[in-house]
């Protein structure tokens, strides 16, 4: 049987990119989680036992599958144990292909892996820090601090030593400020 996996992502929200994908491939079942979260994943520990021999998952991209490369790891023994296999469209791995895989394409896709697994994360992260109203990156220095920085440096009496000693101005901040 062919199973559809699909997981939203910040990407992907709503998951429509991922089922126009499992349906043109006549997927039999497609399984959707109701969120992206790594916890709680109930879909996903359901679909895995209920497995049978032969069964083949399909999901679009390592990510969907998996929160970690442990993560990973676990649900490949798992799936192998029930003699099942997997297909990840977005890298071409498919383990019920007699034909292998080398071993450093599958080391670059694990590097992507876990670079996709990071952006993810910081996205989401940002996204609901946004959600709350939080600013996001580098705090902004004190309008009045930067203002001292500027007509201490104009003066040409101060070094940017002296500079950033009485205003908590940096070097780069103070010629980032001039060039605006």
């Amino acid at each position: 049987m062919l199973i559809g996996y699909m997981r939203p992502y910040e990407k992907d929200l709503h998951c429509k990119n991922q089922e126009v994908n499992l349906i043109n491939l006549n997927c039999e079942t497609i399984i959707i989680e109701e969120h992206s979260s790594a916890k709680e994943r109930t879909q996903l520990c359901d679909m895995i036992n209920k497995l049978q021999e032969g069964d083949k998952i399909i999901v679009n991209k390592l990510f969907t599958l998996a929160d970690s490369t442990r993560h990973l790891v676990e649900l490949l023994e798992k799936i192998n144990q029930r003699g099942a296999y997997i297909q990840f469209l977005d890298e071409g791995i498919d383990t019920s292909s007699p034909a292998g895989y080398s071993f450093i394409d599958i080391t670059k896709h694990l590097l992507n892996f876990q670079s996709d697994v990071i952006s993810e994360r910081t996205k989401q992260g940002v996204s609901q820090a946004k959600k709350k109203g939080i600013t996001t990156g580098r705090p902004k220095k004190p309008d009045e601090n930067v203002r001292r920085a500027i007509e201490m440096y104009q003066s040409k009496t101060h070094t940017l030593a002296e500079i950033k000693e009485k205003t908590g101005i940096s070097k780069s901040t103070l010629y980032r400020y001039l060039e605006n």
